[in-house]
């Protein structure tokens, strides 16, 4: 079974900027689009970003677009979230999950990843 860790997670100020990475514990990703997801306090789960298999497909939720940049470099067997000009309303934990086919409109449909990580920690603040 894939298994997701993520990693990168921390404290940083408002314009600051964090890379987060998802790697396969076991297996490869290679063949997976791989979503990344945000939980803040007291909030839903929210999608953040998305990307296909090849890496050659991408989508992102409209509040992240232009500050965030999602990528892959399947011979590290990682997926990596690049977030800069980091808000306040960033902070959450991020997780990770897989899906083996993609969608645009899927993108963000949590029921449609069957694999997820525990999640990192993303704290901006002043």
């Amino acid at each position: 079974q894939l298994q997701l860790v993520e990693s990168g997670g921390g404290s940083v100020q408002p314009g600051g900027s964090l890379r987060l990475s998802c790697a396969a514990s076991e297996f490869t990703l290679n063949y997976y689009t791989i979503g990344w997801f945000r939980q803040a306090p007291g909030k839903e789960r929210e999608g953040v970003s998305c990307i296909s298999s090849s890496g050659g497909s991408t989508n992102y939720r409209d509040s992240v677009k232009g500050r965030f940049t999602i990528s892959r470099d399947n011979a590290k067997n990682t997926v990596y979230l690049q977030m800069n000009s980091l808000k306040p309303e960033d902070t959450a934990v991020y997780y990770c999950a897989a899906r083996q086919t993609y969608s645009y409109i899927h993108c963000f449909t949590e029921y449609e990843y069957a694999y997820w990580g525990q999640g990192t920690q993303v704290t901006v603040s002043s």
